[in-house]
């Protein structure tokens, strides 16, 4: 089975003959944020994703982005709220697979210099790879990793 065949869609014939594509299975994850350009800035720069979708919400007024980094149907949704307790802190996180351990640490060059990488760089092998923990501005925890398999294990789970 090829690895983008693991993404289903759902197509569904609406009367007037319009046919509109419905996601089916795990499509995004809510975080709140305190700063939402900031956090836009944050995930472009950390974890290559880039905003697809912003609006403000006509019946709450919040402002909302959805942001992906266009590899598969997944989007982290951005809340903005007046006061944000995070969620996502060690153990807890958001994984991104970087393209090269070298592009990683240029990453973590860059994320110790701005103050934001709490767990340096270790390399735990198989199956866990090579990972460290940045914080994003509300204390959020993401994890870069190069070496994880994890779209193969699922590629050969689904068969």
């Amino acid at each position: 089975m090829h690895r983008n065949q693991v993404y289903l869609r759902f197509y569904h014939i609406l009367s007037g003959g319009i046919t509109v594509m419905i996601d089916i299975g795990l499509t995004h994850i809510a975080l709140p944020v305190s700063n939402l350009e900031r956090s836009v800035k944050f995930y472009s720069t950390y974890a290559q994703m880039q905003v697809i979708h912003q609006r403000i919400d006509v019946e709450t007024g919040v402002a909302v982005a959805w942001i992906s980094d266009n590899t598969r149907p997944f989007v982290i949704v951005l809340i903005q709220k007046d006061s944000v307790h995070p969620v996502l802190s060690p153990l807890a996180h958001l994984g991104v697979g970087c393209k090269s351990r070298e592009y990683m640490d240029s990453l973590c060059d860059k994320a110790r210099q701005e103050d934001l990488l709490i767990q340096e760089p270790k390399d735990s092998g198989y199956p866990i790879g090579y990972w460290a923990f940045l914080q994003d501005p509300d204390g959020h925890t993401l994890e870069l990793s190069y070496g994880q398999e994890i779209g193969l294990v699922v590629e050969n789970n689904s068969l």
